[in-house]
């Protein structure tokens, strides 16, 4: 494995890092933020991971609905609502600290991704979407943190693209399905191998999938080092990702279950894992071990992750710059743009025509250079 250290040791997949992922799931009530932490910390995590939102850094406000897990959701108004400050934040890494775990929160863009780097946190973490997000990636590598990146709904030359910003032992990866439930058939854990060695990173798995055990007891016989899994209090709760998350109870089992598992000899525990969950159902989920596009994400690509998009109407003839154009996320009622790595390529030529706000910038939409 890959020289790679988060919260202060490197993890071995006889103890694999435990992640519980609560992102916006406290609705920004820093009281149930706090009580999220002590869940995870009861229940076994190593890492209590938040989201730091921002909602202009993700999304455009004509996103419209996004279908998510509880239902169709005005995500824009959402992240407005859920956006906090500095002391939010230094409140939870204080509180996550004082519970022995590691504090770790994704940031979406410059601000927020300043915002922690302000607050001392000792690591980072890049969402799937934001794999492309190469702006934030290089700000991200200049702080010469370990940085956390998953890997949903990217292409291999995606993944490659992303490291190459980090120095060495710098970043580890986290396989992952970006689909809310992950089919546990989707996850293909033979990759993890593949992608260590090829990539010569620490890998991990970042899993969406409703079991709590399946996917994570897999992906450690295939060499992670690193599970997620989103925590709540309850699936009843509103959070955005409550539907698909552990409840205390099952979150404590995943933690036991991975010692049990981690315990035997690898055939054991296939053999274990094959009896309880059936040798098809087990060999469908280890895969083929190839790259590519997950069924339930496929759709995804080139939306979820980001593209260049305009940020206000924009005149035919009028320069193409950062005040009119930004990287943002697409979802499902705009168009996608073209993927950030076009961005120089596009800033300081003219419109070619005009470009409605919050829609894709595509080539047909770039004339002339000034």
């Amino acid at each position: 494995m890959a020289n790679f250290s988060v919260g202060g040791r490197e993890p071995r997949p006889a103890s694999p890092f435990l992640i519980a992922e609560i992102g916006t799931g406290h609705g920004g009530d820093l009281s149930k933020a706090l009580e999220l932490v002590a869940a995870a910390a009861e229940a076994g995590a190593d890492c209590a991971k938040f989201q730091c939102v921002f909602a202009e850094e993700i999304i455009h406000p004509r996103t419209g609905l996004v279908p998510l897990p509880g239902g169709a959701t005005p995500l824009f108004e959402v992240f407005r609502r859920l956006e906090r400050g500095t002391d939010f934040y230094a409140s939870l890494k204080e509180a996550t600290e004082a519970r022995g775990l590691l504090f770790l929160c994704t940031p979406f863009g410059e601000r927020s991704a300043a915002l922690l780097r302000d607050i001392g946190v000792g690591a980072m973490k890049v969402a799937s979407p934001e794999l492309n997000h190469l702006p934030l990636l290089r700000q991200l590598a200049g702080y010469r943190l370990p940085t956390l990146l998953s890997s949903g709904v990217s292409t291999l030359a995606d993944i490659e693209t992303a490291l190459a910003f980090f120095a060495p032992g710098q970043a580890a990866l986290l396989h992952c399905v970006t689909a809310y439930p992950a089919p546990p058939e989707d996850y293909n854990l033979r990759l993890l191998g593949h992608l260590a060695a090829l990539l010569g990173v620490a890998v991990g798995v970042s899993d969406h999938s409703l079991d709590p055990l399946l996917v994570p007891a897999l992906a450690l016989g295939e060499g992670a080092a690193l599970v997620e899994k989103h925590i709540c209090l309850s699936r009843k709760d509103p959070g955005l990702d409550d539907p698909i998350a552990l409840d205390p109870a099952d979150f404590a089992r995943l933690r036991r279950g991975l010692g049990e598992i981690a315990a035997l000899e690898p055939k054991e525990a296939r053999a274990r894992l094959a009896s309880e969950y059936g040798a098809a159902r087990v060999e469908a989920v280890l895969g083929s071990g190839r790259k590519f596009l997950a069924p339930s994400e496929a759709a995804n690509y080139g939306r979820t992750n980001r593209s260049i998009h305009a940020l206000r109407d924009i005149a035919e003839g009028e320069i193409l710059d950062a005040a009119n154009l930004a990287l943002l996320r697409t979802e499902k009622v705009l168009g996608p743009g073209l993927p950030p790595r076009d961005w120089e390529a596009v800033i300081g030529r003219r419109a070619g025509r005009r470009i409605v706000s919050g829609e894709g910038l595509v080539w047909e939409d770039v004339g002339a250079r000034t």
